[in-house]
């Protein structure tokens, strides 16, 4: 049985805190086809409050988190015009070590944003 297991978290760096209140899906991406098959909502320390993709769970393969954000900046005063700039964040990723703890997570501003592998 696979160990891994996937987390992440949002920080709003515009304001230099937790982004708490952001919806968060996760699909199963082959192919073309996505299937969803978590989701959740960030916690007031910017986390969710167990791993979107828990190790009972965990397979290999290619994922998309998606990251509602459009909410959360129009909520905290930082969305501008619409259409938004960032209403929905997409990130695509593969894992590939069935007992690795993956994190993925998002750093937030109205005009960009960017996330690497954590830990």
């Amino acid at each position: 049985m696979a160990t891994g297991y996937l987390s992440t978290h949002v920080l709003d760096t515009a304001r230099g805190v937790p982004a708490e209140g952001i919806k968060i899906a996760l699909y199963k991406v082959t192919g073309n086809s996505h299937r969803k098959i978590a989701e959740t909502v960030t916690n007031a320390d910017g986390r969710t409050d167990t791993p979107i993709l828990p190790a009972e769970k965990f397979q290999t393969g290619t994922y998309e988190l998606i990251f509602f954000t459009g909410d959360y900046l129009r909520e905290t005063g930082q969305a501008g015009e619409d259409p938004l700039f960032l209403d929905q964040i997409p990130i695509r990723f593969g894992m590939a070590d069935q007992d690795a703890h993956y994190h993925v997570p998002l750093l937030l501003s109205p005009y960009g944003y960017s996330t690497y592998r954590g830990s």
